[in-house]
C-alpha cells in the first residue's frame, strides 16, 4: 500500500508495512531496536532483496543458514530494516529460564521441545503460530550452526518443510555471511566463566575488524504442488528451501567459494560435504 499524500498539518500516514510492524509487541520492538544498535557496532550490515508485501500480514517462514552464535542478532537487524518483526522458534530450556523465559513468552516467540517425545505436540504448536499470523516466523532448517567443512549448508531437516506445507505458509529464505566473524563458535555449552570470555573476547575483536554482515532475502520459494499429506513431499520442500538459501549464499561469499577465508580455530567440522554447494551432485 503506498502512503497517501498529507498536508502540512496532518501527520503522514503509515504505510501497510509499518501499520503491521507496530502490531508487534512493544517489548519485543524495544528489543529489536537495542539489536540494531548492537550490530552496527559490531560489523557493517548489509541487506538485499526483500519480502514482498503481498506476503506480508499472513503465514509466513522465513528460513535462514546457521552459519554463528551471533547470527540471529544479525537477522534480527536486518529484518528490523525491512519492517519485519519476525518471532523465532526457541527451544523449551529457554523457555523454562526464569528471566529469559519470561521475555521469550513477552515478545511472543514460539517454544519447540526438540528431541523429546512430545515432538509432534511441538510441530502442531509451531503450526497454530502460524496459522492466522501477522508476523514471520524464523526458522533454521538446518537445526543447528553449520558444521560443514567449508561452511556451506548442511542437508538441513524436514520439520520447516513440514510447518511451511501443514500452515500453508509461504516460505522466504535467507542467505547469510559474515556473522561467523563476528563471535567464534566456542563450545556446545557455555559452562563456566572461562567459557563466556571465549565468546566474549572473539566479539571484542570483532569490533576493531568490523567485518561486513551480509543478509540476503530471496524470492519465495514455490511450494504450490506440494502437500503435507503426501509422503515424501516434506523431503522435495526442503531440498527447494535449502537450493534457494545456497543459490543465495553463493553471490554473498563469491570471494570465498571454498574455505572462508576466516578461519575459527574452535569450530569443529564434520566430513560431510553439503549436497547443495555449487557443482554439488547434489
Amino acid at each position: 500500500m503506498v502512503a497517501l499524500p498529507s498536508g502540512p498539518h496532518e501527520p503522514t500516514r503509515r504505510t501497510n508495512r509499518e501499520e503491521l510492524f507496530h502490531d508487534a509487541p512493544r517489548f519485543w520492538r524495544a528489543l529489536m531496536r537495542v539489536d540494531q544498535a548492537v550490530i552496527a557496532l559490531t560489523g557493517r550490515l548489509e541487506v538485499t532483496g526483500d519480502v514482498p508485501d503481498e506476503l506480508r500480514g499472513r503465514p509466513l517462514v522465513l528460513a535462514a543458514n546457521h552459519i554463528g552464535n551471533i547470527d540471529a542478532l544479525v537477522l534480527i537487524a536486518a529484518c528490523r530494516k525491512l519492517r519485519l518483526a519476525p518471532r523465532f522458534l526457541a527451544t523449551g530450556g529457554l523457555f523454562d529460564t526464569p528471566v529469559l523465559g519470561h521475555v521469550l513468552r513477552a515478545c511472543g516467540h514460539v517454544r519447540v521441545d526438540r528431541g523429546k517425545s512430545n515432538a509432534g505436540e511441538a510441530l502442531g504448536r509451531a503450526v497454530d503460530a502460524l496459522a492466522g499470523a501477522r508476523h514471520p516466523v524464523l526458522m533454521y532448517p538446518e537445526g543447528r550452526i553449520t558444521l560443514e567443512p567449508e561452511m556451506w549448508p548442511e542437508r538441513g531437516k524436514t520439520g520447516v518443510a513440514r510447518i511451511a506445507l501443514a500452515a500453508r505458509a509461504a516460505v522466504v529464505p535467507i542467505s547469510q555471511w559474515g556473522a561467523h566473524e563476528a563471535m567464534c563458535y566456542g563450545m556446545v555449552r557455555v559452562e563456566s566463566a572461562r567459557d563466556l570470555w571465549i565468546l566474549l573476547s572473539s566479539w571484542l575483536r570483532a569490533l576493531l575488524r568490523r567485518p561486513v554482515l551480509k543478509v540476503h532475502f530471496g524470492a519465495p520459494v514455490d511450494l504450490s504442488d506440494l502437500s503435507a499429506d503426501r509422503v515424501g513431499d516434506a523431503a522435495r520442500a526442503r531440498d527447494r528451501i535449502m537450493r534457494a538459501i545456497t543459490a543465495g549464499l553463493t553471490p554473498l561469499r563469491a570471494g570465498e567459494p571454498d574455505a572462508p577465508r576466516h578461519q575459527d580455530p574452535t569450530r569443529p567440522a564434520t566430513d560431510k560435504r553439503s549436497p547443495w554447494r555449487p557443482n554439488s551432485p547434489g
